[in-house]
């Protein structure tokens, strides 16, 4: 019996006929709350890049990296630290992939140097 096989009979199958029931579902899972900037994801997560001009503005206000993290010094002395807070952020992982798919557009597409961006 070959690898494929054996994955789709014991695996795949012994899946789709396990029930479901509420004590397997992990309870940590449960959101009591909506998703309130679902709508705005999937926009962000949809969003074609076809313009190389879209594409550019997309890159210079999509920072690549964290701007928020910051050091608070007194005469030389670190008072404090602020963290990066784009972690935080609801939608930091959709902005970065729309920030990836267009230096990928700039750089596949257009055959632009994408260098000043990174």
């Amino acid at each position: 019996m070959s690898v494929t096989t054996y994955a789709i009979r014991h695996l795949i199958l012994s899946s789709w006929l396990t029930d479901a029931t509420p004590q397997t579902i992990n309870p940590l899972k449960k959101n009591l709350f909506p998703d309130l900037l679902f709508p705005l994801r999937e926009r962000l997560n949809h969003l074609e890049i076809t313009n190389p001009q879209f594409a550019h503005r997309v890159c210079e206000l999509i920072p690549a990296q964290c701007p928020f993290a910051r050091k608070l010094t007194l005469f030389g002395q670190t008072l404090a630290t602020i963290p990066p807070l784009c972690k935080i952020n609801p939608v930091y992982e959709e902005l970065m992939m729309l920030r990836f798919r267009a230096l990928s557009y700039l750089a596949d597409e257009c055959g632009e140097d994408i260098s000043q961006y990174c």
